[in-house]
Order: C-alpha cells, then sequence, then structure tokens
C-alpha cells in the first residue's frame, strides 16, 4: 500500500474538520458524516451537462432597449504577447455559492482537493433597474469568501439585462457587455482569477429563443470587446471564449451543432477571435457512456436501455466524453491550437426525473464516481507535440446543487442527480474518490 502516508495525513485534516463542519451549518441540515469521511477509498480505475442558475438580488428591468446600433469591437487589436496558459492541468468545481451556507461549501472544496471554483452569475440580477447601475452585495461576499478560503474563481456571466436585450439573451451592442465586465474587473481586481464570457451560446434557450450560424460572429465582437476591457483592468486574469453545448443539432429554434459554432467563430473576421481569448471552454458530454468509450472508433453499449421509441444516447460523438479530443481537431485545424481548452462544465447524472436527462437512470453512484476519475485521469494525460497540457483548467458539474434542490422540495431533478455531494451534505462516492485521486496526484507532482 504505497499511499497509506497520505491516506493518513488526509484523514488527520479530515477528523479536525468534521465538528467545525458541524457549526457550518444551519440547524436544519446535517454535518458531514465522520464515519463516512474515515472510510475514503483510494481513487476508481476507470459528464451531459446541465446548466447551472444563480440566483441574486432580482433587478427590475424596466428601462427601455437601447436604441444606437452594435459596435464593431474587433478592429483595433490588442497587444498581447500571447494567450494565457497554465503549465499543468489543474482542477475545480462548479458550485452554487448565493444565498447557501458558503462557509461549508468552500471548506468540503478544499478538503476534496479543489483549487477552483466556477460560479455562474446572472447579469440582469447585478445591472439594474438602470443600465449602469450595479448591485454587488452579494457577490461582494463570494468573491471574498472564496478569496479567503484560497480557491481560485471563474466568474460565468450570462443573461443581459432586458434593457440591453428584451429576451435576455446575448447583448444587441457589444460595448454594453464591455461596460459590465470593466466594471466587475475595476470592483474585484485580481480577485476574479477567470471570466468565462456566456455559457452555450450555441443553444437557442441561451440566446434569447433563437440562433444561427451567423450568430457566432456576433458572439465574437462581444468576446473581443470584453477581452479588451478585462485585459486593461487585469491583463493576468484569464479570459474564456464561451462554452458552446455539446450538440449535433442544426435547427433555429433548438441549436447549432457545436462543430459549425466553433467553426464560424474561430473563422470570423479571417480568425481574428484568436487575438482576443486565452483559453476555450468546452462542455462535454457524458450521457450513461464511459469516459473512454468513443464515437464511431468505440461506441458505448448502455445496459437496460431500449432504444426504441428513444434512443439510447451513444449514437452521436457529442455523447460521448472524449469528443474533447474532437474539440481539439477542430481548434488545431482553425488555427487557434496555440489556446488551451478549459472543461468548465463535465460530470454524470444518476437517477432523476427530469425529462431529457433519463440516461442518468442507467448510471449508478458508483460508476458515477468511477467515470468522474477516469475522465480526470483521461484530462490528465492529454498533452501536445511538445508534452505541454492542451486542457488548462477542468470544473466538475457539481458540487452542492443536490443540497439546494433537496431545499425546493426537488431532491430528484437533474442538477441534484449530478452533485457529489447529497441533500444533508454527505459525500456521495464521487466525492471520496475525488479526494483520494487529487491527494494521490498532488503526491505524485511534489506538493
Amino acid at each position: 500500500m504505497p499511499h497509506i502516508r497520505v491516506h493518513l495525513s488526509r484523514l488527520t485534516a479530515l477528523l479536525l474538520f468534521v465538528s467545525f463542519l458541524a457549526a457550518c451549518g444551519d440547524t436544519n441540515t446535517a454535518s458531514l458524516p465522520t464515519a463516512q469521511v474515515a472510510t475514503a477509498p483510494s481513487g476508481g480505475s476507470t459528464a451531459t451537462q446541465a446548466v447551472p442558475t444563480a440566483v441574486g438580488p432580482v433587478a427590475t428591468d424596466s428601462a427601455p432597449p437601447p436604441t444606437s446600433a452594435a459596435t464593431t469591437s474587433t478592429d483595433t487589436p490588442v497587444n498581447t504577447t500571447g494567450p494565457l496558459r497554465t503549465d499543468q492541468l489543474q482542477f475545480g468545481v462548479v458550485e452554487h455559492l448565493y444565498y447557501t451556507d458558503r462557509e461549508r461549501v468552500l471548506t468540503l472544496t478544499k478538503i476534496a482537493g479543489f483549487t477552483w471554483v466556477r460560479q455562474q452569475i446572472q447579469w440582469k440580477d447585478i445591472e439594474g433597474p438602470q443600465p449602469k447601475n450595479y448591485a454587488w452585495a452579494e457577490l461582494d461576499n463570494i468573491v471574498n469568501d472564496a478569496n479567503a478560503h484560497g480557491v481560485k474563481l471563474l466568474i460565468s456571466i450570462v443573461k443581459a439585462p432586458t434593457f440591453y436585450n428584451p429576451t435576455n439573451g446575448l447583448p444587441k451592442n457589444p460595448s454594453d457587455m464591455g461596460d459590465f465586465v470593466e466594471a466587475m474587473m475595476k470592483h474585484y481586481g485580481n480577485k476574479i482569477a477567470a471570466v468565462e464570457i456566456w455559457n452555450e451560446q450555441n443553444l437557442a434557450t441561451e440566446n434569447g429563443g433563437h440562433v444561427t450560424v451567423d450568430d457566432a460572429g456576433h458572439y465574437v465582437e462581444i468576446l473581443a470587446e470584453c477581452y479588451k476591457r478585462i485585459k486593461a483592468v487585469a491583463p493576468e486574469t484569464f479570459v474564456l471564449s464561451g462554452a458552446p453545448s455539446s450538440s449535433g443539432v442544426n435547427d433555429p429554434n433548438i441549436a447549432v451543432s457545436d462543430e459549425n459554432y466553433y467553426r464560424a467563430m474561430y473563422s470570423y473576421k479571417d480568425g481574428i477571435i484568436k487575438s482576443y481569448f486565452d483559453a476555450q471552454a468546452v462542455h462535454p458530454g457524458g450521457a450513461a457512456n464511459p469516459p473512454d468509450t468513443m464515437y464511431p472508433s468505440n461506441p458505448s453499449r448502455i445496459e437496460g436501455c431500449k432504444p426504441a421509441p428513444d434512443h439510447c444516447w451513444n449514437d452521436d460523438p457529442t455523447h460521448y466524453f472524449r469528443h474533447v479530443e474532437d474539440i481539439r481537431r477542430f481548434m488545431v485545424e482553425e488555427g487557434v491550437g496555440d489556446h488551451q481548452m478549459w472543461v468548465t462544465e463535465y460530470g454524470w447524472a444518476t437517477a432523476n426525473d427530469t425529462p431529457g436527462y433519463e440516461f442518468g437512470n442507467f448510471v449508478t453512484q458508483q460508476q458515477q464516481a468511477d467515470y468522474i476519475i477516469s475522465a480526470m485521469k483521461l484530462m490528465n494525460g492529454y498533452k501536445d507535440d511538445q508534452g505541454n497540457p492542451w486542457i488548462g483548467v477542468s470544473f466538475l458539474w457539481n458540487m452542492n446543487f443536490a443540497v439546494l434542490k433537496a431545499a425546493e422540495g426537488q431532491p430528484d431533478n437533474e442538477q441534484a442527480s449530478f452533485a457529489i455531494l447529497n441533500p444533508d451534505w454527505s459525500p456521495r462516492p464521487a466525492y471520496l474518490a475525488i479526494q483520494s485521486y487529487l491527494a494521490h496526484l498532488q503526491k505524485e507532482r511534489g506538493g
């Protein structure tokens, strides 16, 4: 047993934390059980994503939309020495830190071994009811608490205020989002380590109800404006091109396929995007497919799934975690291969009652743990020809949504099924497996 010393040192720290965690929670929520932590197993051998929704102070979107036309953002290049990179894969987790027991969530984050947290914010809940009126209060608490716990923070921005887009999709004028991110970075500075510009913008639901491949050019204009504003304030902050959803659908009322959207972004204005982002965010699917499988070369067979009348989520590359390899190929072919990829959502659902996520009913909690560890190992092995990682940071979806959904009376919601904590804050097998694997990896890296 070559890793006994690691396990004992982690156990000592965990036992010290248990009494503290009990004090962190409210009176209606159970603390992390000592017995479950003490018996943490070693890492396993062998995610489709959900869209997190941040809940913040709700603005009254009563101001009329602007009448000015959208401006062109990409005509003036930014002086840069190249995209920012990480020298090795780093690991993070998606969390919901609004109006919850942040002390407990962030403490559990550190115990698990994650060094990054991704928090999604709704722009419309921060700016309003009039333009340029910013309500930072609860986000202040999130940013300050994350920094106090020594975790790096990625902020993902979605949902424009109604006065910038009546449907809350991407703003019509790139400078409006530029103003917002500039104000945010002036307010927080280096406390925000990375900013992701939008989320799954190839989906109609994330783009105001309608999306075409031509919208990719408008997105590039917004990304470029935000990049310039952020870098002018905090040049060391990573700026991420938002992650298209892993989708093969081309229907303006539903989605543009991720391949078509990526290629449209990269080819817009002869590839002007290359100067305006540090890393490409991606959201690989997983359905019920193990992460080492891939379509069409090594497809998965989902035990118990009867394909008629529905498919078994195994007949298209976008249902597989290793679709990240396809996306890497798109990047290289389109001339942006010098940029890293960040996986800002991945994970595997378990049993749930949400239509469209039935694949989770074919994944046990132990399989979820095994698949997550397998995916972490795969990502840690992805290197370019020079031996450098082409994935910079990965964020597991998710930490604590089971707690939140149970409080809302939806314990079987799909978002809850992706979580690695139970509704009572106790660890699922995935949490314990991650804790063990990251401890081993830290030792291997000399940490």
